[in-house]
């Protein structure tokens, strides 16, 4: 059987405020060529998302974000691409699934709205689920833990099981640690480098480091958002190594060309 190839979800954020690239491609046709730049660089999915999820962040109306990312997602499927709605909103999810969204990205794993694993479980969907705790405005209060990937592994378990309870088929949920989301930088590089206690579960894993604070912490002070893809690309390397189904990252066509490296070591190894 074939070995599987982890995958590149390329990060394409329609908003104001991101913490990486806020008001980049806020406007649509800026969103869809980079979007579709992406897929050229070797994205396999491209990410889109109307709500910056950064810490300290302040919602968004659903009927904003909609406004932003519909128009996007439906130019993007036409142009071929496989693409991913990230949301937290359960009505945003469904139209954009109607629009041929393949994939749901909920940073709440179905927490943050009560609807949305009855609205996945009726569709085709593929639903990525994280580990999440809270809202961004005060999601740094919730770090604690006692054990951080035995925490997070038992709390994404427990929302796995009431994921399928409400109808989600195994086979189309995929998990996200949630790096950065209620972790400070211990947590979430104790989760990585344990890694194989999430994979146990037996469900795909999303890993989405890219540009966040704890890799900006080994940079000098003056690093710059597009300093931290190198940390970013490393991370994405190590994380396929370790098995992961995909990795969600800013800078594609770095990602890609790493992701090829380990890919031809692998092979060298194996004769």
């Amino acid at each position: 059987m074939a070995e599987h190839r982890t995958l590149i979800m390329g990060i394409l954020n329609v908003t104001e405020d991101s913490f990486s690239d806020g008001g980049k491609f806020l406007n649509t046709e800026a969103a869809i060529k980079h979007g579709i730049a992406m897929m050229e660089q070797g994205a396999d999915i491209i990410d889109i998302g109307g709500e910056s999820t950064r810490p300290g962040a302040q919602r968004v109306s659903v009927e904003e974000e909609q406004l932003r990312v519909l128009p996007v997602v439906g130019a993007l499927v036409r142009s071929g691409a496989t693409v991913s709605i990230d949301t937290m909103n359960a009505a945003t999810a469904l139209l954009a699934v109607e629009h041929g969204a393949t994939y749901v990205n909920d940073v709440s794993g179905g927490l943050a709205d009560f609807f949305m694993p009855k609205m996945v479980a009726q569709s085709d969907a593929m639903y990525i689920a994280s580990h999440w705790r809270g809202h961004s405005v005060d999601m740094d209060n919730k770090a604690l833990y006692k054990d951080a990937p035995t925490d997070i592994t038992r709390e994404l378990s427990d929302r796995v099981e009431a994921l399928l309870e409400e109808g989600i088929k195994p086979e189309k949920l995929i998990l996200d640690p949630g790096l950065g989301f209620a972790k400070n930088s211990e947590h979430n590089w104790q989760m990585l480098g344990r890694l194989d206690e999430l994979k146990a579960l037996g469900y795909p894993l999303l890993i989405g480091a890219s540009r966040k604070r704890f890799l900006a912490a080994l940079l000098p002070e003056d690093a710059t958002m597009e300093d931290r893809d190198s940390a970013s690309v490393a991370v994405s390397v190590l994380a396929a190594q370790a098995g992961a189904w995909g990795v969600r990252v800013h800078d594609v066509a770095r990602t890609y060309g790493a992701l090829r490296v380990l890919e031809s070591w692998n092979k060298g190894a194996r004769g």
